[in-house]
Protein backbone atom coordinates (compact mmCIF):
# COMPACT_ATOMS: atom_id res chain seq x y z
CA UNK A 1 0.00 0.00 0.00
CA UNK A 2 1.19 3.46 -1.29
CA UNK A 3 1.02 6.01 1.46
CA UNK A 4 2.87 8.88 -0.58
CA UNK A 5 0.27 11.59 -1.84
CA UNK A 6 -0.24 12.32 -5.67
CA UNK A 7 0.52 16.12 -6.66
CA UNK A 8 -2.87 16.20 -7.45
CA UNK A 9 -3.93 15.09 -4.56
CA UNK A 10 -1.23 17.73 -2.75
CA UNK A 11 -2.95 20.26 -4.68
CA UNK A 12 -6.35 19.41 -3.40
CA UNK A 13 -5.43 19.17 -0.05
CA UNK A 14 -3.84 23.11 -0.67
CA UNK A 15 -6.89 24.46 -2.83
CA UNK A 16 -8.51 23.32 -0.11
CA UNK A 17 -6.78 24.77 2.87
CA UNK A 18 -6.69 28.01 0.85
CA UNK A 19 -10.63 28.23 0.44
CA UNK A 20 -11.71 27.53 3.69
CA UNK A 21 -9.05 29.88 4.91
CA UNK A 22 -10.56 32.79 3.18
CA UNK A 23 -14.12 32.03 3.00
CA UNK A 24 -14.60 29.86 6.14
CA UNK A 25 -12.85 32.55 8.83
CA UNK A 26 -13.92 32.37 12.20
CA UNK A 27 -16.83 35.55 11.82
CA UNK A 28 -18.13 33.42 8.76
CA UNK A 29 -18.78 30.03 11.03
CA UNK A 30 -20.38 32.08 13.73
CA UNK A 31 -22.29 33.87 11.46
CA UNK A 32 -23.77 30.92 9.97
CA UNK A 33 -23.85 28.73 12.87
CA UNK A 34 -26.38 31.01 14.73
CA UNK A 35 -28.36 31.64 11.52
CA UNK A 36 -31.77 29.75 11.23
CA UNK A 37 -29.95 27.06 9.18
CA UNK A 38 -27.12 26.47 10.61
CA UNK A 39 -25.11 26.19 7.77
CA UNK A 40 -23.58 29.04 5.51
CA UNK A 41 -25.77 28.25 2.34
CA UNK A 42 -23.82 31.19 0.06
CA UNK A 43 -20.60 29.49 0.30
CA UNK A 44 -22.23 26.16 0.28
CA UNK A 45 -23.00 27.63 -3.50
CA UNK A 46 -19.91 28.77 -4.01
CA UNK A 47 -18.19 25.47 -2.93
CA UNK A 48 -20.38 23.33 -5.18
CA UNK A 49 -19.54 25.57 -8.58
CA UNK A 50 -16.08 26.56 -8.05
CA UNK A 51 -14.83 23.84 -5.88
CA UNK A 52 -16.98 20.68 -6.96
CA UNK A 53 -15.78 18.41 -3.58
CA UNK A 54 -19.38 17.62 -3.08
CA UNK A 55 -18.89 15.49 -6.82
CA UNK A 56 -15.26 13.86 -5.54
CA UNK A 57 -16.88 10.37 -4.77
CA UNK A 58 -19.75 10.89 -7.46
CA UNK A 59 -18.79 8.56 -10.63
CA UNK A 60 -17.70 10.34 -13.55
CA UNK A 61 -20.42 9.03 -15.83
CA UNK A 62 -23.38 11.01 -14.14
CA UNK A 63 -21.14 13.96 -13.77
CA UNK A 64 -18.97 13.37 -11.06
CA UNK A 65 -14.77 13.56 -10.60
CA UNK A 66 -14.62 10.43 -9.85
CA UNK A 67 -12.10 10.04 -7.53
CA UNK A 68 -11.64 8.17 -4.11
CA UNK A 69 -11.39 8.25 -0.36
CA UNK A 70 -7.97 9.23 0.30
CA UNK A 71 -9.29 12.65 -2.03
CA UNK A 72 -12.07 13.07 -0.10
CA UNK A 73 -10.49 12.37 3.68
CA UNK A 74 -8.03 15.47 2.53
CA UNK A 75 -10.75 17.88 1.54
CA UNK A 76 -12.70 16.74 5.14
CA UNK A 77 -9.23 17.31 7.06
CA UNK A 78 -9.22 20.74 6.09
CA UNK A 79 -13.58 21.17 6.28
CA UNK A 80 -12.67 19.74 10.13
CA UNK A 81 -9.58 22.54 11.06
CA UNK A 82 -12.05 25.31 9.69
CA UNK A 83 -15.61 24.29 11.63
CA UNK A 84 -16.98 25.07 8.27
CA UNK A 85 -20.70 25.18 8.28
CA UNK A 86 -21.31 23.03 5.37
CA UNK A 87 -23.32 19.90 4.41
CA UNK A 88 -20.29 18.43 2.88
CA UNK A 89 -20.17 15.74 5.01
CA UNK A 90 -23.42 14.58 4.51
CA UNK A 91 -23.40 14.88 0.87
CA UNK A 92 -20.49 12.59 1.13
CA UNK A 93 -22.34 9.99 3.61
CA UNK A 94 -25.35 9.63 1.29
CA UNK A 95 -22.76 9.45 -2.26
CA UNK A 96 -21.34 6.38 -0.20
CA UNK A 97 -25.28 5.24 0.59
CA UNK A 98 -26.38 5.48 -3.06
CA UNK A 99 -22.91 3.43 -4.19
CA UNK A 100 -24.45 0.62 -2.07
CA UNK A 101 -27.61 0.54 -4.41
CA UNK A 102 -28.30 -1.49 -7.40
CA UNK A 103 -27.69 0.39 -10.25
CA UNK A 104 -31.33 2.01 -11.68
CA UNK A 105 -32.48 5.48 -13.06
CA UNK A 106 -33.37 6.78 -9.89
CA UNK A 107 -30.26 6.62 -8.28
CA UNK A 108 -28.25 8.10 -11.45
CA UNK A 109 -30.30 10.84 -10.95
CA UNK A 110 -29.58 11.70 -7.04
CA UNK A 111 -26.10 10.93 -7.41
CA UNK A 112 -26.31 13.87 -10.92
CA UNK A 113 -28.05 16.19 -8.29
CA UNK A 114 -25.29 15.82 -5.48
CA UNK A 115 -22.60 16.54 -8.41
CA UNK A 116 -24.58 19.64 -8.69
CA UNK A 117 -25.11 20.59 -5.21
CA UNK A 118 -28.00 19.37 -4.17
CA UNK A 119 -28.20 18.32 -0.33
CA UNK A 120 -29.00 14.87 0.57
CA UNK A 121 -29.10 13.82 3.92
CA UNK A 122 -28.94 10.08 5.05
CA UNK A 123 -31.70 8.89 7.85
CA UNK A 124 -30.85 5.72 9.54
CA UNK A 125 -30.99 5.41 12.69
CA UNK A 126 -32.26 6.38 16.49
CA UNK A 127 -29.40 5.44 18.07
CA UNK A 128 -31.52 2.99 20.42
CA UNK A 129 -29.49 1.37 21.56
CA UNK A 130 -26.69 1.10 18.56
CA UNK A 131 -25.65 3.32 15.75
CA UNK A 132 -26.60 0.35 13.16
CA UNK A 133 -29.61 -1.68 12.17
CA UNK A 134 -30.52 -2.36 16.01
CA UNK A 135 -31.20 1.17 16.20
CA UNK A 136 -33.42 1.68 13.17
CA UNK A 137 -36.45 3.17 14.68
CA UNK A 138 -38.52 3.54 11.15
CA UNK A 139 -40.34 0.61 9.85
CA UNK A 140 -41.79 -0.29 6.44
CA UNK A 141 -44.95 -2.33 4.99
CA UNK A 142 -45.65 -3.35 1.51
CA UNK A 143 -48.68 -2.10 0.55
CA UNK A 144 -49.38 -3.26 -2.88
CA UNK A 145 -47.18 -1.35 -5.33
CA UNK A 146 -46.39 1.57 -2.67
CA UNK A 147 -44.68 1.42 1.28
CA UNK A 148 -45.81 3.18 4.32
CA UNK A 149 -43.32 4.23 6.37
CA UNK A 150 -43.49 4.90 9.92
CA UNK A 151 -41.03 5.76 12.79
CA UNK A 152 -38.12 8.04 13.97
CA UNK A 153 -34.89 8.97 13.02
CA UNK A 154 -32.70 11.48 14.78
CA UNK A 155 -29.50 12.83 14.40
CA UNK A 156 -29.31 13.44 10.33
CA UNK A 157 -26.69 15.46 9.50
CA UNK A 158 -28.22 18.47 7.71
CA UNK A 159 -31.31 16.82 7.50
CA UNK A 160 -33.71 20.24 7.79
CA UNK A 161 -31.52 21.76 5.15
CA UNK A 162 -31.51 18.53 2.47
CA UNK A 163 -33.94 18.73 -0.42
CA UNK A 164 -34.14 14.45 -0.20
CA UNK A 165 -33.57 11.69 2.82
CA UNK A 166 -31.53 8.68 2.52
CA UNK A 167 -34.27 6.90 4.78
CA UNK A 168 -33.56 3.45 6.38
CA UNK A 169 -36.27 1.32 7.16
CA UNK A 170 -36.53 -2.16 8.51
CA UNK A 171 -39.03 -4.48 6.67
CA UNK A 172 -39.85 -7.59 7.77
CA UNK A 173 -37.15 -9.66 7.51
CA UNK A 174 -34.87 -7.31 6.10
CA UNK A 175 -33.43 -3.50 5.81
CA UNK A 176 -34.50 -1.09 3.09
CA UNK A 177 -33.28 2.29 1.80
CA UNK A 178 -35.81 4.42 0.68
CA UNK A 179 -35.60 8.56 -1.07
CA UNK A 180 -38.41 10.47 0.42
CA UNK A 181 -38.72 14.50 -0.94
CA UNK A 182 -37.97 16.59 2.16
CA UNK A 183 -42.08 17.99 1.20
CA UNK A 184 -42.83 14.29 1.70
CA UNK A 185 -46.51 14.29 2.77
CA UNK A 186 -46.23 12.35 6.49
CA UNK A 187 -42.88 13.16 6.63
CA UNK A 188 -41.42 15.89 9.64
CA UNK A 189 -38.55 17.44 9.75
CA UNK A 190 -37.22 19.89 12.28
CA UNK A 191 -33.36 21.36 13.43
CA UNK A 192 -32.05 19.15 16.66
CA UNK A 193 -30.42 21.37 19.10
CA UNK A 194 -26.68 19.80 19.49
CA UNK A 195 -23.82 20.67 21.61
CA UNK A 196 -21.63 21.47 18.13
CA UNK A 197 -23.33 24.71 16.63
CA UNK A 198 -20.99 24.13 13.60
CA UNK A 199 -22.29 20.47 12.41
CA UNK A 200 -26.20 20.82 12.98
CA UNK A 201 -28.49 17.75 12.91
CA UNK A 202 -31.93 16.74 12.39
CA UNK A 203 -34.61 14.61 13.11
CA UNK A 204 -37.18 13.06 11.25
CA UNK A 205 -40.60 11.52 12.46
CA UNK A 206 -42.46 10.02 9.69
CA UNK A 207 -46.04 9.12 10.26
CA UNK A 208 -48.02 6.91 7.54
CA UNK A 209 -45.61 8.34 4.87
CA UNK A 210 -46.49 6.27 1.74
CA UNK A 211 -44.07 6.06 -1.50
CA UNK A 212 -44.33 4.78 -4.43
CA UNK A 213 -42.47 1.05 -5.47
CA UNK A 214 -39.78 3.38 -7.19
CA UNK A 215 -38.64 4.83 -4.07
CA UNK A 216 -37.65 1.97 -3.08
CA UNK A 217 -33.81 2.18 -3.96
CA UNK A 218 -32.68 -1.27 -2.16
CA UNK A 219 -34.94 -3.62 -0.42
CA UNK A 220 -31.96 -5.51 1.11
CA UNK A 221 -29.42 -3.06 2.31
CA UNK A 222 -28.81 -4.57 5.68
CA UNK A 223 -25.24 -5.21 5.00
CA UNK A 224 -24.60 -2.24 3.00
CA UNK A 225 -25.68 -0.02 6.12
CA UNK A 226 -22.71 -1.28 8.14
CA UNK A 227 -20.37 -0.63 5.24
CA UNK A 228 -21.38 2.72 4.64
CA UNK A 229 -21.39 3.17 8.41
CA UNK A 230 -17.24 2.24 8.62
CA UNK A 231 -16.89 4.49 4.95
CA UNK A 232 -18.78 7.54 7.10
CA UNK A 233 -16.39 6.73 9.96
CA UNK A 234 -13.78 7.28 8.22
CA UNK A 235 -15.20 10.58 7.15
CA UNK A 236 -15.66 11.56 10.75
CA UNK A 237 -12.35 10.30 11.65
CA UNK A 238 -10.30 12.26 8.48
CA UNK A 239 -12.52 15.66 10.50
CA UNK A 240 -11.47 14.52 13.59
CA UNK A 241 -8.16 14.96 12.39
CA UNK A 242 -8.45 18.34 11.36
CA UNK A 243 -10.07 19.53 14.65
CA UNK A 244 -6.84 18.40 16.57
CA UNK A 245 -4.47 20.08 14.11
CA UNK A 246 -6.63 22.98 14.03
CA UNK A 247 -6.46 22.84 18.40
CA UNK A 248 -2.94 21.89 18.60
CA UNK A 249 -2.35 25.15 15.75
CA UNK A 250 -4.81 27.81 17.95
CA UNK A 251 -3.16 26.38 21.30
CA UNK A 252 0.47 27.36 19.55
CA UNK A 253 -0.52 30.67 18.75
CA UNK A 254 -2.06 31.13 21.98
CA UNK A 255 0.71 30.05 24.26
CA UNK A 256 3.46 32.04 22.04
CA UNK A 257 1.52 35.29 22.43
CA UNK A 258 0.57 35.06 26.43
CA UNK A 259 3.50 36.40 28.58
CA UNK A 260 3.83 35.95 32.15
CA UNK A 261 6.67 36.47 34.73
CA UNK A 262 8.38 38.08 31.36
CA UNK A 263 8.50 35.75 29.15
CA UNK A 264 5.87 33.64 26.91
CA UNK A 265 4.40 30.66 28.47
CA UNK A 266 5.66 28.82 25.39
CA UNK A 267 8.61 29.10 26.98
CA UNK A 268 8.03 26.80 29.93
CA UNK A 269 9.17 23.04 29.48
CA UNK A 270 5.85 22.17 31.31
CA UNK A 271 3.67 23.45 27.68
CA UNK A 272 6.17 22.27 25.60
CA UNK A 273 5.49 18.85 27.22
CA UNK A 274 1.95 19.31 26.37
CA UNK A 275 2.20 20.61 22.97
CA UNK A 276 4.72 17.43 22.21
CA UNK A 277 1.68 15.11 23.45
CA UNK A 278 -0.76 16.86 21.29
CA UNK A 279 1.87 16.52 18.19
CA UNK A 280 1.82 13.12 18.85
CA UNK A 281 -1.62 12.44 19.05
CA UNK A 282 -2.23 14.55 15.80
CA UNK A 283 0.15 12.63 13.96
CA UNK A 284 -0.22 8.66 15.18
CA UNK A 285 -4.44 9.39 14.12
CA UNK A 286 -2.96 11.19 10.36
CA UNK A 287 -1.06 7.95 9.43
CA UNK A 288 -4.87 6.29 10.59
CA UNK A 289 -6.43 8.32 8.47
CA UNK A 290 -4.41 8.00 5.01
CA UNK A 291 -3.74 4.09 5.86
CA UNK A 292 -8.35 3.86 6.38
CA UNK A 293 -8.90 5.69 3.39
CA UNK A 294 -6.58 3.32 1.20
CA UNK A 295 -8.49 0.39 2.48
CA UNK A 296 -11.59 2.10 1.77
CA UNK A 297 -10.75 2.63 -1.79
CA UNK A 298 -9.42 -0.92 -2.12
CA UNK A 299 -12.62 -1.66 -1.26
CA UNK A 300 -14.51 0.26 -3.36
CA UNK A 301 -12.45 -1.39 -6.27
CA UNK A 302 -13.23 -4.76 -4.80
CA UNK A 303 -9.29 -5.68 -3.50
CA UNK A 304 -10.10 -5.29 0.33
CA UNK A 305 -12.59 -7.22 2.58
CA UNK A 306 -15.57 -5.70 4.53
CA UNK A 307 -13.63 -7.42 7.42
CA UNK A 308 -10.50 -5.19 6.51
CA UNK A 309 -12.52 -1.79 5.97
CA UNK A 310 -14.11 -2.60 9.30
CA UNK A 311 -10.95 -2.76 11.04
CA UNK A 312 -9.38 0.40 9.43
CA UNK A 313 -12.04 2.02 10.22
CA UNK A 314 -12.36 1.53 13.79
CA UNK A 315 -8.99 2.07 14.16
CA UNK A 316 -9.25 5.63 12.66
CA UNK A 317 -12.36 6.33 14.86
CA UNK A 318 -10.60 5.58 17.93
CA UNK A 319 -7.32 6.90 17.48
CA UNK A 320 -8.93 10.42 15.93
CA UNK A 321 -11.77 10.65 18.42
CA UNK A 322 -9.09 10.55 21.30
CA UNK A 323 -6.79 12.95 19.69
CA UNK A 324 -9.66 15.51 18.67
CA UNK A 325 -10.69 15.01 22.63
CA UNK A 326 -7.19 15.34 23.90
CA UNK A 327 -6.26 17.98 21.69
CA UNK A 328 -9.27 20.21 22.59
CA UNK A 329 -9.13 19.60 25.88
CA UNK A 330 -5.50 19.92 26.27
CA UNK A 331 -5.65 23.55 24.37
CA UNK A 332 -8.77 24.45 26.53
CA UNK A 333 -5.93 24.15 29.75
CA UNK A 334 -3.16 25.59 27.68
CA UNK A 335 -5.56 28.93 27.20
CA UNK A 336 -6.51 28.72 30.95
CA UNK A 337 -10.03 30.03 32.19
CA UNK A 338 -10.03 31.87 28.68
CA UNK A 339 -10.60 29.04 27.07
CA UNK A 340 -13.74 27.58 27.62
CA UNK A 341 -15.30 31.55 26.78
CA UNK A 342 -17.05 32.35 23.57
CA UNK A 343 -14.53 35.13 22.78
CA UNK A 344 -11.85 32.49 21.77
CA UNK A 345 -12.46 29.32 19.38
CA UNK A 346 -11.01 26.04 21.11
CA UNK A 347 -14.17 26.12 22.86
CA UNK A 348 -15.52 25.71 19.55
CA UNK A 349 -13.26 22.79 18.28
CA UNK A 350 -14.07 21.58 21.84
CA UNK A 351 -17.62 20.96 21.22
CA UNK A 352 -16.67 19.41 17.73
CA UNK A 353 -14.49 16.90 19.15
CA UNK A 354 -17.08 15.99 21.81
CA UNK A 355 -19.96 15.52 19.10
CA UNK A 356 -17.91 13.54 17.06
CA UNK A 357 -16.76 11.63 19.68
CA UNK A 358 -19.96 10.21 20.47
CA UNK A 359 -20.94 10.09 16.40
CA UNK A 360 -21.33 6.26 15.18
CA UNK A 361 -19.75 4.97 18.73
CA UNK A 362 -17.11 6.24 21.24
CA UNK A 363 -13.68 5.18 20.97
CA UNK A 364 -13.55 2.82 23.44
CA UNK A 365 -16.08 0.90 21.56
CA UNK A 366 -14.34 0.73 19.16
CA UNK A 367 -11.63 -0.53 20.47
CA UNK A 368 -14.20 -3.20 21.50
CA UNK A 369 -15.28 -4.27 18.39
CA UNK A 370 -11.33 -4.13 16.94
CA UNK A 371 -11.19 -6.76 19.72
CA UNK A 372 -14.05 -8.84 18.63
CA UNK A 373 -12.88 -9.02 15.65
CA UNK A 374 -9.11 -9.87 16.01
CA UNK A 375 -10.10 -12.22 18.83
CA UNK A 376 -12.74 -13.83 16.34
CA UNK A 377 -9.69 -14.00 14.07
CA UNK A 378 -7.83 -16.07 16.06
CA UNK A 379 -10.04 -18.58 16.86
CA UNK A 380 -10.81 -19.04 13.29
CA UNK A 381 -6.82 -19.38 12.73
CA UNK A 382 -7.08 -21.84 15.74
CA UNK A 383 -10.08 -23.54 14.51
Amino acid sequence: MNFSFTDEQLMLAESARGFLGEHAGSEQVRRAMVSDAGMDLPLWQKLSTEMVWQGILVPEKVGGLGLGMVETALVMEQMGQSLAPLPLAACCQSILALRAVPDSEHCRELLSGLAEGQVVSLAHTAARPHWGAEGVAVTAVREGESWRLNGEARFVPCGHGAETLLVVAATNPGMALFSLPADQAGLLLSKAPTLDQTRPMAAAILTDAVVSADNCLSADWAESLAVVLDLTRILVGADQVGCAQASLDHSIQYVSERVQFGRTIASYQAIKHKAADMMVKVECARSLMCYAACVADEWLAGAASTRELAEAARMLASSAGDAAFFCAGTGIQLHGGVGITEEYDIQLYFKRAQATAGYLGRPHEHRETIASLLLDDGDSHAA
